[in-house]
């Protein structure tokens, strides 16, 4: 089964949390505070592995997490960082945030590895919190959580050629007399619902890597038909090969299937009218072929090579694979993001508001309920089983301006305040 869009859930590793520990040995004057930090958290990696071709396995497993941190021991000791957890995923893959729909890692060649959810860093131990005023502090944070976030995965096939054409005009056929694949073929509509790769090799020793994509139909940049599934696998393609139906056997039009198709890949992606392309005059051993093609040439009105062949005979097969082969040659590969040109390094500063700290909003039953990413990984730094961590998180909650922003909200002594699943009592 060919899988080419998956969504899933990665968190990077929490940190291990510091510890709150002191000397007690002996010739060990005073000693002190002993509590080590805590181990980082390991970081979700996604890495190449050339032999996938598919994103099959993440049908099965969706949740990837990696180990947290060791935490901190007595003497000082640092907690263990963690390993990090590395993925394998197909050629091609390109990751984006769920949410954001920001491109994460593109990620293209055999071992290139992407971080795609940093573990937390581990949390302080007692030592780091002595003062000449706090010699002996009972304070250790907890380790910072790492970074979850649900992503969507779209494998875009790395093919050097692209077959594209209405359903049925032989790109099937194509492909299974010029390589080795042996894609389905029938006479029926759709018949191929999985994009198929095949390497085909030139008499001159030239190769290169050809995909036979689902037939398109009007309207498929939209989502009619089956070919807005897999129109994502032509943006890596250097070379279009247009195949058109020259018997005309269902009854269309060939311009016109030519002229519908080139608007579908337009509409899609503009950046896909930049490449170049060769037109197949396929089935050219049926009856009224060669006077439709002359009709089509006439019609065309353009500086386009066209090759006339029949996939079932092999005629012109040869003149074909040589024209591609020459021509993927001579094309540079396309970026799917536009490039910036870093040859002149320009810094531009811009004015950027920082986001808030916190929010504040009001329940139905007078509760006040704050949130933020900022306040919210704090509270989960706190270790709230020591008094001088809680009274440290209270002074840093005023020092953001929390209590004063309760206050102009209403909030009274004695008020229910919720962070999370937790709750507070306001006391003025």
């Amino acid at each position: 089964m060919f899988v080419d869009h998956v969504k899933i859930y990665v968190k990077g590793g929490d940190g291990g949390n510091g510890m709150v520990a002191f000397r007690r040995e002996k010739y060990v004057p005073k000693g002190g505070p002993a509590g080590g930090d805590g181990g980082k958290g390991g970081d979700v990696i996604f890495e190449v592995e050339e032999g996938l071709r598919t994103l099959m396995d993440f049908r099965y497993k969706r949740h990837f997490k990696a180990p947290r941190g060791e935490h901190g021991m007595s003497k000082g000791q640092h907690g263990r960082n963690a390993e990090p957890l590395v993925v394998k995923v197909p050629p091609g893959t390109v990751v984006k945030d769920e949410d954001t729909q920001e491109i994460i890692a593109d990620l293209t060649e055999h071992g290139q590895q992407a971080v795609i959810a940093r573990g937390g860093r581990g949390g302080r131990g007692n030592t780091r919190f002595a003062t000449p005023a706090n010699p002996a502090p009972e304070i250790a944070e907890n380790g910072e959580p790492g970074v979850e976030r649900y992503i969507t995965m779209e494998l875009k096939l790395l093919a050097d050629v692209g077959l594209v054409g209405f359903p049925s005009v032989g790109k099937s056929t194509l492909l299974s007399v010029v390589s080795s694949a042996k894609p389905k073929i029938a006479e029926y509509h759709f018949t191929t619902i999985n994009p198929n790769l095949g390497v085909v090799e030139t008499e001159d020793g030239r190769s290169f890597v050809m995909a036979d994509l689902p037939g398109l139909i009007e309207g498929a940049h939209q989502g009619v038909g089956l070919g807005h599934q897999f129109l994502r696998h032509i943006e890596r393609t250097r070379v279009i090969v247009h195949v058109i139906d020259m018997s005309a056997m269902e009854g269309r039009d060939p311009y016109e299937d030519y002229v519908a198709i080139n608007e579908e890949l337009r509409q899609y992606n503009l950046r896909l009218t930049e490449r170049p392309q060769i037109i197949v005059a396929n089935k050219m051993d049926m009856p009224q072929a060669e006077e439709n093609l002359a009709a089509f040439k006439e019609k065309l009105q353009e500086d386009a090579q066209i090759f006339p062949i029949s996939a079932l005979t092999r005629q012109g097969l040869r003149d074909l694979l040589f024209a591609i082969a020459d021509l993927v040659e001579t094309t540079p590969e396309f970026p799917l993001e536009v490039e910036e040109d870093l040859s002149t390094h320009r810094v531009l500063y811009k004015h950027q508001k920082e986001a808030p700290s916190f929010f504040i909003t009001r329940e139905s039953d007078g509760s006040f309920v704050l949130s933020g990413e900022k306040i919210e990984k704090l509270f989960k730094m706190t270790d709230f089983s020591r008094d001088e961590s809680v009274r440290r998180f209270s002074r840093q909650l005023r020092g953001m301006g929390v209590d004063e922003a309760l206050r102009e909200r209403g909030a009274k002594d004695g008020d229910v305040v919720r962070l999370l699943d937790y709750e507070f009592e306001f006391i003025e």
